[in-house]
């Protein structure tokens, strides 16, 4: 929490980017076993199924791990996907990928707030 006489927090990529990574890396899925119509298009390096691949992940994921909320379930899934693509298909896959799949969600994107930041 900022008070009003305090200059504003500065957003520091690598603090995110971290983050991110350490959250990809709770995620314990293998990919190669999981059976989804559009796991297995991004897999061929289909990134227009990424979204649906990740919502369908985690709502899997979540289920099996009540203590896993959806929305960290999310991004846990599509940090270690995108990673999991990149070094698969590397050609694939763009950095927005996983931008625009979070800004997209907006149950993600609310935690994300609700988190503070």
């Amino acid at each position: 929490v900022q008070s009003a006489g305090e200059p504003p927090i500065k957003f520091d990529p690598i603090v995110v980017t971290s983050r991110l990574r350490w959250m990809g890396d709770q995620c314990n899925m293998d990919f190669e076993r999981v059976s989804s119509e559009a796991l297995a298009a991004v897999l061929k390096g289909k990134m227009e199924k990424f979204g649906a691949a990740v919502g369908s992940l985690s709502r899997s994921w979540s289920d099996q791990n009540p203590e896993l909320v959806y929305e960290r379930a999310f991004l846990c899934v599509s940090v270690k996907l995108l990673m999991h693509v990149a070094k698969k298909v590397p050609a694939m896959v763009h950095p927005n990928e996983l931008i625009e799949v979070i800004n997209g969600n907006s149950q993600v994107r609310n935690y994300i707030e609700a988190c503070g930041g």
